[in-house]
């Protein structure tokens, strides 16, 4: 048991430090082959802070755990809103900006909506898989064809840090490689406490190393808190947790189909669901005020320590 724990600690240490690693190879990479910089945030940028859940997902696709898969999606989507929004609110009032509440969350709500349909036969098969994807390419075409009115995007990337082509791609390959292993750490850590434990591989998706693949997201989001910079926290969490759930979800789905004990649905989906809709209405209700306070976030993490003690007494029923 303690060889597992340890295997998941290594495995998330390895895999939040090699994911940042990997972003900035791939921005500088593709900085000096000459993308433009909002061509980079809104893709290399979007998809390399998803690339945790992604690799891990992949990862425990093909170790037939595609549960652990669905549940580190899930899972991370719930922390995102919950546990990453609900700390960054409590340290500094997190702002509102108008193209987030006119452009992101409209996509993001959509998204969520249209993928409950494919989980209403508890099961993610190839088609389910493919058509997640489609909504993905519908929902960047959505949000990419005005990037023009978003300067917080050019920010983000000017800090990352310049260097030459052969470092930038040395960087890429190292980190991929760190990514790919600690990912396979994780999942056999992960499986092997599951098994030691005798709760299922879904319950320690939705906790364990959701949580543990949500950490970037929850440092970014706190440092810049503390700075006074995070104007883009909240577009942040709406761009990971919508690849989370068109990028991440279908790898199980394409790699490993799997059928879905009725829980998911009706216990973990919907709770990811109905956060999605509060955080939303709470956006626009408090639109003018321009901000969601600290009673938001201390309600945010009210709902995520309330899920995970409904998730623990899951475990006995």
């Amino acid at each position: 048991m303690i060889l597992f724990f340890a295997g998941i600690i290594a495995g998330l240490v390895v895999l939040v430090w090699s994911a940042d690693r990997f972003v900035n190879g791939s921005v500088a990479t593709a900085r000096n082959l000459g993308m433009s910089p909002m061509l980079i945030g809104l893709t290399i940028v979007a998809f390399g802070t998803s690339a945790p859940e992604m690799i891990v997902s992949g990862t425990a696709a093909l170790s037939d755990a595609s549960n652990l898969a669905v549940g580190n999606a899930i899972g991370s989507n719930i922390a995102n809103i919950a546990l990453v929004l609900g700390i960054t609110a409590l340290v500094s009032p997190i702002p509102l900006k108008p193209l987030v509440l006119k452009r992101e969350f409209p996509v993001l709500v959509t998204a969520t909506l249209l993928v409950t349909l494919l989980f209403l036969d508890n099961h993610l098969g190839i088609w389910d898989g493919i058509i997640m994807i489609v909504i993905l390419a519908i929902s960047m075409y959505f949000l990419t064809r005005n990037n023009l009115d978003a300067p917080e995007i050019l920010e983000e990337i000017n800090e990352i840090p310049s260097t030459s082509t052969a470092k930038a791609i040395l960087q890429l390959v190292i980190s991929l490689g760190l990514l790919l292993a600690s990912s396979k750490l994780l999942v056999w850590g992960a499986s092997g406490v599951a098994r030691e434990l005798g709760v299922s591989e879904l319950i320690i998706g939705l906790t364990i190393v959701a949580i543990g693949t949500s950490l970037p997201e929850l440092a970014a989001s706190v440092a810049s808190a503390l700075k006074g910079h995070h104007d883009i926290a909240l577009g942040n969490i709406i761009g990971s947790n919508l690849f989370n759930l068109l990028a991440v979800l279908p790898i199980p789905a394409l790699l490993n189909p799997v059928m879905l004990d009725s829980e998911v649905l009706l216990r973990d989906y919907s709770i990811m669901l109905a956060l999605t809709l509060l955080l939303a209405a709470a956006a626009y209700i408090m639109q003018k005020k321009g901000r969601l306070g600290r009673s938001f976030g201390s309600g945010m993490l009210a709902i995520y320590v309330a899920y995970l003690i409904l998730l623990y007494r899951s475990l006995g029923a």
